[in-house]
């Protein structure tokens, strides 16, 4: 019983850190969309608009390179070094 418990929990985990994730992209696009909108809702876009629209995008590009790993699939690759 306690041989499942860790394994378990790596599991819940990896399922947590990818949850946090994708979270993460709603939350960029959603920035991203919110401050085009607020941009462009005045008929033209100021320097300062331009550098926030500029800047949600590099942290939105620089979350999708943060995509985490799945802890559970590297553990069977892992003890499986042959899947065929």
């Amino acid at each position: 019983m306690s041989d499942r418990s860790p394994s378990e929990a790596s599991i819940f985990l990896s399922y947590l850190r990818n949850g946090i994730w994708f979270l993460g992209i709603s939350f960029w696009l959603f920035g991203i969309i919110d401050r085009s909108i607020a941009s462009f809702s005045d008929g033209s876009l100021s320097s300062v608009d331009t550098l926030q629209l500029f800047t949600a995008a590099f942290f939105f590009i620089a979350w999708l390179f943060l995509k985490p790993k799945s802890g559970h699939r590297e553990k069977q690759e892992v003890g499986n070094p042959n899947p065929s």
